[in-house]
C-alpha cells in the first residue's frame, strides 16, 4: 500500500464569499455574548459580539473613506492589542488586503517588505517599527473609526486574494504568501480534526494578538463557531497563565510547545478544572513535554502540523488521538501524501509530507514570486519540504526538514536570510547558523563564523540587532578557524552543531 489518504472532498465555499462576514457571522444571534476577553491582573476587558462587528465594519467604512480601494495591499505595522484583529478584518470586510507582520521587524526589513508589496498603505502604531511609506494610517485614526456606520461586506469570488503572511523563503528571502478568501471556509477541517471546538467553549491563546497562530486558532476559529476567545493582557507572563486559565474557566487551552515547557518550569499550581484540552502547534512537541503536562494537568495535548502556506492539515484530535510520537492524521476533508521521486512512497517509508494542490486552505502562491511557487508543486501535490513517514491508519510521524530551515519559537526562520545579514560584518569572513538543542526540548539559533580573530559577543548582538527581527537573531556565536563543508566546498549545515560547546 502507498502513503496516501483521502479523507474525501470537503464542500465546496459558497460564492460570493467573505472571510470577514464568515467570521463574524453568529454576531447577529450572539450579539450580547462575550466574544473576546483581554486578561489582566485587575479584571477582563470584554468585547461581546455586537461590539466586535461594530467595531470591524466601522474600520472597513473608515478605510474606504481613505481612498482605498477594494484589492489593495495594506501592511500592518500595529503592536500585541486588539487594534490588530479589528484593524485586520475591517479591512478584509471591506475588500482590502492585509498583510500582518511581527512587531519585532527591524526598518531595513520592513523597507524591504513595502518595496516587495508596493502597499497602497501602512497601518501604523507609532511604537512600532516601521519605514518610510507616503500614506501611514495611525493607530488613533484606527480606533476612531470602530464607531463608524458599519461597511457593506464585500462579497465576491471565494478565490479572490484576502490576505498575505510573510514566511522565510527557502532562498533566504522572506515571502509574501498570498491567501484566498475560501481559507477561513476550509479552516472548518480544523474544528473536528483538531480542536473539538464547541460554540460554548472559552478558548483561551497564549499569543500575542498579531501573531497569526493567535489570530487564527485563538480569535477567528472560535468567533466563526460563536465560541469566546480569551486572550492574555500584553506582557504577562508564562507563571500567571494557570491562574488565568483557572479564574476565566478556560475550556480549550492553545499555545506553542515552548509557553508549556514555560509554565511547567514554573512549578505552579495546575489545578484545572475547566480545562478539556490544550491545543499545540508552531514546533514539534516532545514525547517529554507532552508526558510532563499530561501527569501533572490531567489533561491531553492535541499537536498540528501546518505551515503558513496551508495552515493545519495534520493533527491530532480528542477522536483520533495520537499514536506513540506521531502527529496525528490528515484532518477530515484533507488529502495527503508521502512522496518520493515517483510518487507516494510505500507505508512506513521516508518521503516529503505533501498535500493536494486543490486543498480549499491551500496558498494561491507566493507574491512576486512565481518560479518559487512552481517550485514546491509536484504532479498535483504542494510539497511542505518536512519529512515524514505515514502508517497503515494514516497516521503520520514527522521526521525533519529536508532543507535547512530553523524553528525558532514557532516561526520558520531560513539561515541563508540570517547567514547574508550577519556575513557584511567586516570581522566576518564566513557565517553558517543552525538551531542547537542546549538542553531537553530547548534549542536557539547559534551563528558559526571565522574570521581574523574571535568578536565580543555584544558587538555581534548589536550588529543583529540593526538587521535581524528578535526572533531571527542567534543566542549564540562560535569562532572556528573553519566552517566544515562537502568535496565541493559547500557549508554543511547539519554538522554546525556538534561544534557548539554549551
Amino acid at each position: 500500500m502507498l502513503s496516501l489518504f483521502d479523507q474525501g472532498a470537503f464542500a465546496p465555499c459558497p460564492a460570493p464569499f467573505n472571510l470577514a462576514a464568515h467570521v463574524l457571522r453568529r454576531a447577529t444571534d450572539l450579539s450580547q455574548k462575550p466574544g473576546l476577553e483581554v486578561l489582566g491582573p485587575g479584571g477582563s476587558q470584554i468585547w461581546t459580539f455586537a461590539q466586535l462587528e461594530a467595531a470591524v465594519r466601522g474600520t472597513g467604512t473608515g478605510l474606504l473613506q481613505q481612498r482605498l480601494q477594494p484589492g489593495q495591499i495594506l501592511l500592518m505595522r500595529l503592536g500585541n492589542t486588539v487594534d490588530f484583529p479589528i484593524a485586520y478584518l475591517g479591512a478584509i470586510a471591506a475588500g482590502l488586503v492585509p498583510v500582518p507582520t511581527s512587531s519585532d521587524l527591524t526598518e531595513g526589513e520592513v523597507a524591504k517588505m513595502i518595496a516587495d508589496l508596493e502597499p497602497a498603505a501602512v497601518l501604523r502604531d507609532p511604537e512600532v517599527t516601521c519605514a518610510a511609506h507616503p500614506n501611514q494610517i495611525l493607530l488613533a485614526d484606527l480606533q476612531a473609526m470602530h464607531a463608524l456606520p458599519p461597511c457593506d461586506y464585500a462579497m465576491g469570488d471565494p478565490e479572490r486574494m484576502a490576505y498575505a503572511v510573510y514566511t522565510s523563503g527557502t532562498s533566504g528571502k522572506p515571502r509574501a504568501v498570498a491567501h484566498a478568501h475560501r481559507a477561513i471556509w476550509a479552516r472548518q477541517m480544523m474544528v473536528d480534526g483538531w480542536y473539538d471546538l464547541k460554540a460554548e467553549d472559552r478558548l483561551l491563546h497564549a499569543g500575542a494578538f498579531n501573531w497569526t497562530f493567535t489570530l487564527g486558532t485563538g480569535l477567528m476559529d472560535p468567533w466563526t463557531i460563536g465560541a469566546t476567545a480569551l486572550i492574555p493582557e500584553p506582557g504577562t507572563d508564562p507563571s500567571d497563565l494557570p491562574a488565568l486559565l483557572k479564574q476565566h474557566r478556560a475550556t480549550i487551552f492553545a499555545a506553542a510547545p515552548g509557553v508549556y515547557r514555560k509554565i511547567l518550569k514554573t512549578k505552579s499550581p495546575l489545578d484545572l478544572p475547566d480545562l478539556r484540552h490544550g491545543l499545540c502547534a508552531g514546533e514539534k512537541l516532545s514525547a517529554h513535554l507532552h508526558s510532563a503536562w499530561t501527569k501533572i494537568t490531567g489533561t491531553e495535548l492535541y499537536e498540528a502540523y501546518g505551515m503558513s502556506e496551508c495552515s493545519t492539515f495534520i493533527s491530532s484530535s480528542p477522536s483520533h488521538p495520537a499514536r506513540g510520537q506521531a502527529l496525528g492524521q490528515p484532518q477530515p476533508g484533507r488529502r495527503v501524501a508521502i512522496l518520493g521521486p515517483d510518487g507516494p512512497v510505500p507505508q512506513g517509508d521516508e518521503g516529503t509530507i505533501a498535500i493536494a494542490a486543490s486543498d480549499p486552505g491551500l496558498m494561491l502562491g507566493y507574491m512576486n514570486a512565481p518560479e518559487e511557487t512552481a517550485a514546491r508543486m509536484q504532479d498535483g501535490w504542494f510539497l511542505t519540504g518536512d519529512q515524514g513517514a505515514m502508517a497503515v491508519d494514516g497516521q503520520v510521524s514527522y521526521l525533519g526538514r529536508a532543507d535547512d530551515m530553523m524553528n525558532a519559537g514557532g516561526f520558520r526562520v531560513s539561515p541563508i536570510e540570517v547567514e547574508t545579514q550577519l556575513s557584511a560584518h567586516p570581522g566576518i569572513i564566513q557565517v553558517g547558523v543552525a538551531t542547537v538543542e542546549v538542553k531537553t526540548d530547548s534549542h536557539i539559533i547559534v551563528a558559526f563564523y571565522t574570521g581574523p580573530r574571535a568578536l565580543e559577543v555584544e558587538e555581534l548582538q548589536d550588529f543583529a540587532a540593526q538587521k535581524l527581527a528578535r526572533y531571527k537573531q542567534p543566542r549564540a556565536y562560535v569562532h572556528l578557524p573553519a566552517l566544515p563543508s562537502g568535496a565541493n566546498g559547500k557549508l554543511l549545515r547539519r554538522a554546525l552543531p556538534a561544534y557548539f560547546k554549551g
